[in-house]
């Protein structure tokens, strides 16, 4: 897109309690004084939105003119938006890792090294350790209503069909509903593959081959040419047969495998259908903040929009200025618009402390024959995948709580994804794990304005396992300094994405390391275009030294864990394979319209 364009409920007070806060702010001398009285008095619930793939350029509050995000931009005007705000990871599931438990994610498993960087099946046993700690779980145990709707992406068994070591309940979350995986090509029927397209094009090359090889012996038997038994011919295609099989049953059926809804440990729909899943995510929404309106909630809205396929319902089809994705963004801001009338109509708007984010940047190689099929990360470089560039991390971070957070309000620190953890189980009650690194830091002082700076003096930028960038915030000159390690290298020449890939690589072939490592000013060149060097910036050295120590102290904090990408973990087994009926004659259609709590 061109520049321009675009559960189990926890005990708590009648209504009258829950607003009884109110009289505080009669009481209190001084405004400052009076918020911070006010927003300690009780526990706010929580509503956390976050997008997929949803580039910072394509919101009217980020400067996209084109595109309408009319109920986003209300958001914005109404609460504090923060300009350099940056997910841990460039990728969906090691940067919702992060997000949900205030850690890169590395420290937990959840990153690649040199392999798979994000899970790729539901029937997989990779996926979110069960002794990582979620703001869910640590606000579950402070009494309230913790619900996730929409995409989870964080495995869901270890051993067996039924043990849900990885699934949302097992991680602090009481009530489930929406995919366990996310969406991808595959659960469209008419869009090409995507789950391991390129190992399955092999898989499929190396059978045809060996059929037609047996087939070739079977031909030299019958004419006499070749001297072998017809139980050796035999044995040859059984083999083929069984090799076919053996990936065909994974790989011939990702729809069915991956393309699901659960409510709770229950599959609700196998495969899901695309044309009614918006419906249903908003219902269970709404459905949810009305259950929970006498007792706080929190409440992740985790959107499937606007990941491709790009599934868009009539209504918005073809009404934007920017085809299908275009119409799909403009989808997502008005159910982001229905579930916030939702909370203003159950008369919560005041005590709801409410969040809007996406995962990672937009997906430059997302295109077909029709046009561009992923976001536009605005003036910034690169996209999802990139761990460095802005254009892969840089998101938009959007808080609102009237009466605590002041509207209108904009700030240029640079904050995290993982800062959203402590900052939520703050407002909770809770309080941060003290046995475990913890990188994300309570964004709650500067948003209310009694901090003037971040508390992030250096943040690391890694791709998979490997640190492609850190950056330094020379909090008394103002400066933001940026030093890339690693840098993925385009194709084709000169182009801004690894176009003919999914995404960029994170090492190997596919990056160049750079030494002197590359120097940016972000608060001079936002656009990472002009790269400083020790002629034309008289301070290149100290900065690099001192990211350099940075980075070194940084390293000191790191410690092995399992992988949960290994080969291991991320292929599919059957016997893990969430089913609906007998497995393998998996088919289920969505029930009845209702939610449980």
């Amino acid at each position: 897109m061109a520049p321009g364009a675009p559960g189990a409920p926890g005990g708590r007070s009648a209504p009258a309690a829950r607003h009884s806060w109110w009289p505080l702010l009669l009481l209190c001398l001084l405004p400052g004084t009076c918020q911070l009285k006010a927003a300690n008095a009780f526990k706010p619930n929580i509503l956390l939105i976050m997008a997929d793939d949803l580039g910072i350029g394509d919101l009217g509050c980020y400067g996209n003119s084109t595109l309408r995000t009319p109920n986003i931009d209300r958001l914005a005007e109404e609460g504090v938006r923060l300009t350099q705000h940056l997910a841990a990871a460039p990728l969906c599931t090691p940067s919702r890792s992060s997000f949900l438990t205030g850690r890169h994610s590395f420290r937990s498993g959840m990153e690649a090294h040199d392999g798979y960087r994000a899970l790729q099946w539901n029937g997989a046993s990779g996926g979110l350790p069960e002794n990582e700690t979620t703001f869910a779980r640590i606000l579950q145990q402070q009494g309230y209503a913790t619900g996730l709707i929409g995409k989870w992406h964080q495995g869901v068994n270890c051993e067996s069909r039924t043990d849900h070591c990885h699934h949302p309940l097992n991680h602090g979350f009481d009530y489930f509903y929406g995919m366990p995986f996310t969406l991808v090509n595959d659960c469209h029927p008419d869009r090409p593959p995507e789950v391991d397209a390129t190992t399955r094009a092999k898989l499929w090359l190396s059978t045809q081959m060996a059929a037609l090889a047996v087939l070739t012996i079977a031909v030299g038997k019958v004419c006499g040419l070749i001297s072998v038994s017809w139980k050796v011919v035999l044995g040859a295609a059984s083999l083929v047969f069984l090799f076919f099989v053996s990936w065909y049953a994974s790989f011939g059926f990702v729809r069915r495998w991956n393309c699901i809804l659960m409510r709770n440990h229950d599959v609700t729909e196998q495969p899901m259908d695309l044309e009614r899943t918006t419906s249903h995510m908003l219902r269970e929404a709404v459905s949810y903040i009305e259950r929970n309106k006498h007792q706080p909630f929190l409440l992740f809205l985790s959107l499937l929009h606007v990941h491709i396929p790009l599934v868009t319902t009539k209504q918005f089809l073809g009404k934007s200025q920017h085809g299908l994705y275009g119409d799909n963004v403009e989808e997502m801001d008005w159910l982001v618009g229905e579930v916030l009338n939702a909370i203003e109509e159950n008369g919560l708007k005041n005590t709801t402390f409410t969040y809007f984010t996406s995962d990672h940047g937009g997906h430059l190689e997302a295109r077909d024959e029709r046009g561009q099929l992923g976001g536009w990360n605005g003036i910034f470089r690169g996209g999802k995948g990139m761990g460095g560039w802005e254009g892969g991390i840089r998101v938009p971070g959007i808080f609102r709580w009237p009466g605590v957070l002041p509207a209108g309000r904009v700030i240029h620190e640079p904050t995290s994804l993982m800062d959203v953890f402590p900052t939520v189980v703050q407002l909770g009650g809770g309080e941060v794990p003290q046995d475990r690194v913890i990188d994300g830091r309570s964004l709650v002082p500067l948003l209310r304005g009694a901090a003037e700076h971040s508390a992030h003096e250096f943040l690391f930028h890694y791709c998979g396992k490997y640190l492609h960038a850190a950056r330094w915030h020379e909090k008394d000159s103002g400066r933001l300094w940026k030093v890339h390690y690693m840098t993925p290298r385009f194709h084709p020449k000169g182009a801004g994405a690894c176009y003919g890939r999914g995404v960029c690589p994170c090492s190997g072939d596919g990056v160049t390391q750079h030494s002197p490592p590359l120097l940016f000013e972000l608060s001079r060149d936002p656009s990472e275009a002009r790269p400083l060097s020790p002629d034309s910036e008289p301070l290149y050295n100290m900065v690099v030294a001192q990211v350099g120590e940075a980075v070194e102290q940084h390293r000191k904090t790191l410690s092995p864990v399992p992988t949960q990408f290994s080969l291991s973990n991320i292929i599919w087994k059957p016997w893990l394979q969430p089913c609906c009926g007998t497995f393998p004659f998996c088919a289920c259609g969505q029930d009845e319209d209702h939610s449980e709590t």
